[in-house]
């Protein structure tokens, strides 16, 4: 399993805009061969004093954290999907109600992937 994993600062009045972007973008990478594609907006997510995610993504005042991930069967299958998500007409539609610049991202190799 391999896992692209990502953070940013979504301004709040752009929620529902943020909301309707990713339900977008999660069409277009499932029809891709993303297995799983998941966003979370923050709800409790205390600033730390040497690190944190609001630090990560430079939030302000009148930002919240935005996390997500999706899931793939290896990363050769999410390299090659990403490719076809890039080049997919409907990209052309979507615009990013964030400051992308502050957005991080990368992927991962899947360790333990334990459910209950």
């Amino acid at each position: 399993m391999y896992m692209n994993i990502f953070a940013a600062a979504v301004p709040n009045a752009n929620r529902e805009a943020y909301i309707d972007h990713c339900t977008m973008f999660g069409d277009i990478i499932t029809a891709h061969g993303c297995l799983r594609y998941v966003e979370c907006w923050a709800k409790d997510v205390p600033d730390g004093e040497v690190t944190s995610f609001i630090k990560a993504v430079k939030a302000g005042d009148d930002e919240s954290v935005v996390v997500g991930w999706g899931e793939w069967p290896d990363k050769a299958t999410c390299d090659a999907a990403m490719e076809k998500v890039m080049a997919d007409d409907r990209m052309q539609a979507l615009t990013m109600p964030f400051d992308g610049k502050r957005l991080i991202y990368g992927g991962f190799d899947v360790i333990l992937n334990r459910e209950g």
